[in-house]
């Protein structure tokens, strides 16, 4: 971790009142997926972690039962509850909570995050995937600062004084070995580009994206395979995030069952 959670926290509290509206597009899409691969049912719980003003938790809440939100941040966690009230969202609670002390205690069968975790080194990425197994979750969402091939030096998507961000590969053998299996690996784009035509061309983003990981005994098996590949599970880091980073042109993998930073350490 390149700050301390309280570090973090003292950071995010400052910015908590201009964060909804100096977030990128990149953000929002991702965002957008990570509410879109969550779809809890109406008798479950969800746990969202670097919850900060509460944006996805709140667009869960109709959807769900109960939502939790945990962060780091008090500043983030009043904009959070204030804007469930004006809503008039009674189904959510927020508080104060970090990746590997989550203070829940009750079950929880949907976890999503989005734009947190790459501020963990990634040993601690991986002990904050064994403490959201822990909690049983039937699926876990992540939407973070990850690297699909390289990532440009010239034109990187994160901070280093402040961000560890991990490579596919990393969050893929990570979650596979506390009992997950990845069912959907998408990366985000914008229409930030034209072909040769003059239309809009979707420009895949190769440091921001979406995972998608199912307990291993609910999760269907993989539809699509990764850029051409065959369909076994693979292991290997290294196999995996030269994989990652030709399915950015390929779009998400789907299961055949259907299925700029942040605020959290």
């Amino acid at each position: 971790m390149t700050r301390t959670p309280e570090e973090h926290g003292a950071r995010f509290d400052e910015k908590a009142a201009d964060y909804d509206d100096d977030q990128s597009e990149e953000y929002r899409r991702c965002a957008d997926l990570v509410i879109s691969y969550a779809s809890p049912g109406s008798e479950e719980t969800v746990l969202d972690i670097g919850t900060g003003t509460g944006e996805i938790a709140l667009a869960l809440a109709p959807e769900a039962k109960r939502v939790l939100g945990r962060d780091v941040s008090e500043g983030m966690l009043d904009r959070a509850r204030r804007k469930a009230d004006l809503r008039g969202i009674e189904t959510v609670a927020f508080d104060k909570g970090r990746f590997r002390e989550l203070r829940v205690s009750e079950p929880v069968d949907v976890v999503v995050s989005n734009f947190a975790m790459h501020h963990l080194a990634d040993e601690e990425k991986r002990a904050a995937i064994d403490a959201i197994a822990d909690l049983g979750p039937r699926k876990f969402v992540l939407g973070d600062v990850m690297f699909f091939g390289k990532p440009d030096p010239d034109e990187p998507f994160f901070s280093p004084e402040v961000d560890d961000p991990a490579t596919v590969g990393v969050l893929a053998d990570a979650l596979t070995d506390a009992g997950f299996a990845l069912t959907a690996v998408e990366s985000v784009g914008s229409e930030s580009r034209r072909g040769g035509d003059g239309e809009a061309v979707e420009a895949v983003h190769d440091q921001v994206g979406v995972l998608v990981a199912e307990r291993t005994e609910r999760a269907g098996r993989i539809e699509e395979p990764i850029a051409g590949r065959e369909t076994d599970d693979v292991t290997d880091s290294e196999e995996r995030d030269a994989e990652s980073g030709a399915a950015t042109s390929e779009g998400p993998i789907v299961p055949d069952e259907g299925g700029t930073a942040s605020h959290e350490e």
